[in-house]
């Protein structure tokens, strides 16, 4: 659960449906750089981050990468649940083997379109002056396209593809709830690009101001205005999922309007806007997005109490830019090396395996 996003809360939520009370095992960085490659979160911003997703019941702080019958019992686990996705460990084994055999493992849907290696990938293609606002470098932009792209070297599981969204994602990820009567609304807006832990905070510190979350998400175009560069990193669909998985949020505006308006407030009932630690920017034409709730006097600025932001996730990404070209290839040659096994030996350990 590297990079949380709504893929990892797909699993989650698919996972959830399976059984009563959901427990999720969270990797050491120790256990990641072993099987994986470096991660780009610690293992305390994941094991919080996880926490966080509306479905999870329990998160076991650093679990075995290999899931065995010890782990299950332990946690008095009746079986243990992956994506169709096939996860390998250093040796390129099935780190699943053990509780298959055994009549223990389930088996989900992995979410189409998105992967950790992926969004990795989008962030290096941003050099350090192309970050800043400024020409991208060829030399990098080739290395990573080819990466990613090389159709003999490519994993069916984390290349890149389109992510679709779809109306039945979105009402999977809702939570379907409608405030109730005298319920305090709290609105909050913003880009929420790249989920991470300093969204998390926020909005848990945002639901203390009242009873009932909505969160809007700015389009594309808008985040770019006042962002720039090649921000945002994940599209409106993908951040809107992201942040409906959340467990403070009730409620996402889809493409929100930069600027809170009367009409606006008054349609969604509002009784305090609050904004977090980002800089505020004016509108297209110069106006304080926030100018209506402070005239209501329903307007806070809350810190999150955490200085990440997605500038600094893609700043990790770029200091070590040739580690993690290299973890991305690396996991990629081993998936593809499974995956054509499992071809050449037809459906096999739960696995349909499409051409």
């Amino acid at each position: 659960f590297d990079m949380v996003h709504f893929g990892h809360a797909n699993l989650i939520r698919q996972a959830k449906e399976l059984g009563d009370y959901l427990i999720v095992g969270v990797h050491s960085d120790e256990e990641i750089a072993q099987h994986k490659g470096p991660p780009v979160f610690n293992e305390q911003e994941r094991y919080e981050m996880v926490r966080a997703i509306k479905w999870v019941d329990e998160v076991v702080e650093g679990a075995p990468y290999c899931t065995n019958i010890p782990t299950l019992d332990k946690y008095n686990c009746d079986f243990g649940v992956h994506g169709d996705d096939i996860s390998v460990l250093a040796d390129g084994s099935d780190a699943y083997k053990i509780i298959k055999d055994a009549g223990r493992y389930r088996e989900v849907s992995r979410t189409q379109g998105v992967s950790t290696t992926d969004i990795v990938g989008r962030m290096l293609l941003l050099t350090k002056t192309h970050h800043k606002r400024q020409v991208k470098t060829t030399f990098y932009y080739c290395q990573v396209r080819n990466t990613q792209k090389d159709p003999t070297a490519n994993s069916p599981w984390t290349g890149v593809s389109q992510f679709l969204a779809t109306t039945q994602k979105i009402i999977q990820f809702s939570s379907g709830k409608q405030p109730n009567p005298g319920d305090k609304i709290v609105y909050v807006a913003g880009a929420f690009d790249c989920f991470h832990l300093g969204h998390i905070r926020f909005l848990e510190k945002a639901a203390t101001y009242g009873d009932y979350v909505i969160v809007g998400v700015h389009t594309d175009r808008e985040v770019n205005r006042y962002c720039g560069s090649n921000y945002p990193i994940m599209n409106v669909h993908e951040r809107v999922l992201s942040v409906l998985a959340c467990k403070y949020v009730h409620e996402v505006v889809i493409g929100a309007p930069y600027v809170v308006s009367p009409e606006m407030m008054d349609h969604f009932k509002v009784d305090m806007v609050v904004h977090g630690n980002s800089q505020v920017y004016a509108d297209e034409h110069g106006v304080d997005p926030y100018e209506v709730p402070k005239k209501r006097g329903k307007f806070v600025l809350e810190t999150s109490g955490c200085q990440l932001t997605t500038s600094d996730i893609v700043e990790r990404i770029i200091e070590h830019r040739q580690t993690y070209i290299l973890r991305n290839q690396k996991k990629e040659e081993k998936e593809l090396a499974n995956y054509k096994m499992m071809r050449n030996a037809g459906p096999m350990n739960g696995h349909t395996v499409n051409s």
